[in-house]
């Protein structure tokens, strides 16, 4: 008997489109019980992932593990990444706070186009109505009047700012962007879970998983005609240049000026932030890059200070303004509020609607639509009952058990949850406690009904596994009282616990595909075509804050190129076979503790070469001291984060590495055969790490546009390398340890001294045979054309600093702390002839002339803290590194 075909076993001859269809639904699991289905109809596919797989055709499954490869590889290559600070514990490994590739899983999410016009009636009726909602709580408050809003729920809101009570924004717009989260049950219907106002997360997100995942199936995105995003990306810069620009006009500024506020590297959403200022082309700024000075807002630029006049915040209300709300708040901007209350600037969105984003409010939605526009709420909430209202809690309590209960905000029952409990999740007497708690501070609690939410398809191990999703869609006002809904959204589907679905707590996210049945709009975010005159207006100014990271970045690279390059000579140094001389041990000791690569007060390398190398190797990786290697390569790291949108990902990723793979092989130390300097592990990692540095330094080269902030960098790279090597000099001479070509032991300090300075091929090409030291001042002092000679690190000190913008003054201040030519001293300055015209080096006019230079690299770094960061009139505000 011929045995029975299995599933999967399919007719080779059958249509492709057929087949592709036919696998996937055999590759695919059923909902669980309860939940709607968004893959499946009964025993076929629903319509829109018919076509999908029809499209992609019998390979479509195959290719699965291929595709999850692909992604993975571009979050890495685009450095796409979310930070996970709300875990106790690590997600899968990693620790709580730290980042983490952004998860995203390569099926979309398919909305039907019929469910679609339902969603985007529903949520322009709903923002049009928030909308509303806040004009009337900061003005004539008709709805606490007439009872359709509880007081509580408004005044007694933490997000209700009292001081910004009868202020108008300016344009008169307080909503730009809302976000509102959705969910489908299982008898089809999409229901708001919740509402994001001030600060809705999430659009760049959704950029990038459209960028990625639209290139993996590029057939189906075509051929299912899903809808572009673009266009609501558009309107949002349009509408804050439009309301900006009578701002600008009256003050007299030549065009309107927005920027991006972020509360820094450390926010879980960082990398959106940076990827949407770019997008947009708006400059990244945190709160301490800006300024009030009168009724004005002004951004903090290398250049001086710039008005600003629209501000798109991802920074929640509270920690806006030091002075007038969250005390504590360094995130903010002291004096916001009062720009604020002249009119002097536009915000996206307006403070002061985080009231409305207590779930307790959405009971009295309904009520309020009728009210204030006569109709019936087009996108419904659950079922919600604020407890604070006796006869909502007695109503409620029947279905307490079947119900999730939520804070009416942060804090409103200290001691108590501050997030979301499914009820029926917990135990009996847990659920006995929890409904004590609800009644002795039943107005800090709302009840909502439970809904199983829908579960879409997610590919894992070759099979279609279905997730519970949640749907973000956002609605982008024009500033005339329309809105556009962007046509697509935020899918997050829950991974470790089905009844959560959020990113804090391991969830992953998915494309969402809008399906058209008519012309898909390819407009993109290229305006119309540019003129000469219009050019100028595009080259942003650099904000305090990039220079400073940047100019620290250019130290950070610099001094630890010249730790490992110390390093790597001592580790050679140490494994000659021929005695070295003290007085060469005793300056590499003493450079080592001047520079920071052995701690203070270690025996030298002359008394306890063991003693030193073990002190030198804990050191060197110990992350929490402020001159060691690791540490170096940390703030590194954060500088560079810090000015992610001005760097490509190429170098973002070459910085993370070279800490990551340092940090790795100090791990592995105890793995060579070898000990102290000499374990080959620490050769291998010393000269991994500086290849690394190589490429980074022809990356701030080459690979970056000399704009201001560019200028910073190099400054500071070229200060942290007239210092190192001013160090260097004055430790050799001092030692002394590059005497002449008669002391007994010369040849190891004077060839260390030359490496030191990465001058060895020119001095060996240059002077074949010889070793004076007035040859070694001329290559390593006076020699303009060597790159790590102290002239031509001044030199081009001038140069750089001479084209720096003239804040606080002209540039001559900062070229009046150097040399005005050379090294500041000749070879004959530094020396002297004897009576037989034989010339002989002075150590001691050496030494002097290192002092000097060291001392005024610090002095200059001082100065352009002052003068293009600190932005302070008269008194000295020093830097630390």
């Amino acid at each position: 008997m011929k045995p029975k075909q299995s599933q999967l076993e399919l007719d080779t001859d059958a249509d492709p489109a057929q087949l592709g269809r036919r696998l996937a639904y055999a590759a695919s699991a059923a909902a669980a019980e309860g939940h709607l289905d968004e893959l499946r109809d009964g025993a076929a596919l629903r319509p829109g992932w018919a076509r999908f797989f029809g499209l992609l055709g019998p390979r479509g499954l195959a290719d699965a593990a291929t595709r999850a490869q692909q992604i993975e590889q571009q979050v890495a290559l685009n450095g796409i990444t979310h930070n996970v600070y709300a875990e106790q514990a690590g997600v899968a490994g990693v620790a709580a706070g730290a980042d983490r590739p952004w998860p995203l899983h390569a099926l979309p999410f398919l909305i039907e186009a019929r469910d679609w016009a339902a969603i985007e009636a529903g949520t322009i009726q709903r923002a049009s109505l928030l909308q509303a909602m806040l004009a009337d709580c900061y003005g004539p408050q008709r709805l606490l009047r007439d009872g359709l809003l509880p007081a509580a729920l408004v005044h007694g809101h933490p997000g209700y700012l009292h001081t910004l009570h009868g202020a108008t924004p300016a344009a008169g717009t307080r909503l730009h962007v809302v976000g509102f989260d959705l969910g489908r049950g299982a008898d089809g219907r999409w229901s708001v879970l919740s509402q994001r106002l001030q600060a809705p997360s999430g659009l760049g997100y959704v950029l990038e998983n459209r960028l990625i995942v639209s290139k993996l199936f590029p057939e189906p995105f075509r051929e299912l005609r899903v809808q572009h995003l673009a266009l609501a990306y558009r309107q949002l810069i349009d509408t804050l240049m439009a309301q900006a620009a009578p701002i600008a006009e009256a003050a007299g500024d030549p065009a309107p000026r927005l920027v991006l506020l972020t509360p820094g590297p450390f926010n879980e959403t960082y990398f959106e932030h940076t990827f949407l200022a770019r997008y947009l082309g708006l400059p990244l700024v945190e709160g301490s890059d800006l300024t009030v000075r009168g009724d004005r807002l002004y951004l903090k630029t290398v250049q001086g200070l710039q008005p600003v006049h629209g501000l798109l915040r991802r920074l929640d209300d509270a920690w806006c303004d030091p002075l007038e709300l969250l005390a504590e708040s360094t995130l903010g901007v002291p004096g916001l509020l009062q720009v604020i209350r002249a009119q002097q600037v536009v915000i996206a969105n307006a403070l002061g609607a985080g009231f409305l984003e207590s779930p307790a409010l959405h009971g009295f939605m309904p009520a309020i639509a009728q009210a204030l526009f006569g109709e019936e709420l087009r996108l419904g909430s659950l079922p919600t009952w604020w407890c604070g209202e006796a006869a909502a809690w007695h109503e409620a309590q029947a279905g307490f058990d079947d119900s999730v209960l939520r804070p009416t905000h942060g804090g409103a029952d200290p001691g108590g949850p501050d997030e979301a409990v499914i009820v029926a999740t917990l135990g009996g007497v847990a659920r006995a406690r929890l409904r004590d708690r609800v009644e002795a501070r039943p107005q800090a609690y709302a009840l909502q009904r439970f809904l199983p939410f829908s579960q879409t398809p997610v590919l894992e191990h070759g099979r279609l596994q279905p997730h519970s999703a949640v749907l973000r869609v956002y609605a982008i006002a024009d500033g005339r009282g329309g809105w556009r809904v962007l046509p697509g959204g935020l899918t997050r589907v829950a991974t470790r616990d089905a009844h959560f679905v959020s990113m804090q707590r391991g969830g992953a996210s998915l494309d969402t595909w809008v399906l058209s049945e008519g012309e898909v709009d390819t407009w993109s975010m290229l305006p119309e075509k540019l003129r000469p005159a219009s050019l100028a207006a595009f080259r942003s100014p650099v904000a305090s804050r990039t220079g400073e990271n940047l100019f620290w970045a250019g130290r950070y690279t610099e001094r630890t190129e010249q730790l490992v390059r110390l390093a790597l000579s001592i580790a050679d140094l140490l494994e000659e076979d021929e005695e070295v001389p003290a007085g060469v041990l005793d300056a590499l000791s003493a450079l080592a503790e001047d520079v920071g690569l052995a701690p203070p007060g270690v025996p030298s390398v002359a008394l306890s070469p063991r003693v030193f190398e073990r002190a030198a190797l804990a050191q060197m990786r110990d992350a929490q001291h402020g001159t060691s290697v690791a540490w170096n390569l940390a703030a590194l790291a954060r500088a560079a984060d810090a000015v992610r949108e001005r760097m490509s990902a190429e170098h973002g990723r070459l910085v993370r590495a070279m800490g990551q793979d340092f940090m790795a092989s100090m791990a592995r130390l105890g793995e060579g055969p070898g000990t102290g300097f000499a374990n080959p592990v620490l050769g291998e990692a010393l000269d991994h790490l500086a290849l690394q540095l190589a490429a980074l330094t022809g990356a701030q080269t080459d690979r970056m546009t000399r704009d201001d902030g560019w200028r910073l960098l190099t400054v500071g790279r070229l200060i942290e390398r007239l210092v190192g090597q001013a160090l260097a000099l004055r430790a050799f001479f001092a030692a002394p340890a590059a005497r002449g070509e008669a002391a007994v032991g010369h040849r190891s300090g004077f060839d260390l001294l030359v490496a030191l300075f990465d001058s060895s091929i020119t001095y060996r090409a240059r002077y074949p045979g010889r070793e004076e030291r007035l040859a070694l001042l001329e290559l390593l002092v006076d020699d303009e054309s060597n790159p790590r000679a102290l002239a031509c690190v001044l030199r081009r000190l001038r140069t750089e600093l001479a084209k720096l913008p003239a804040v606080a003054g002209p540039t001559d201040a900062l070229l009046a702390l150097l040399p005005a030519q050379g090294s500041g001293r000749t070879l004959e300055q530094l020396g002297r002839f004897d009576a037989d015209g034989g010339f002989h080096v002075s150590d001691e006019q050496v030494v002097a002339l290192a002092d000097r230079l060291a001392a005024a690299g610090e002095r200059l770094s001082d100065e352009v803290g002052r003068r293009y960061f600190a932005h302070a009139a008269s008194e000295l505000q020093h830097v630390f590194g």
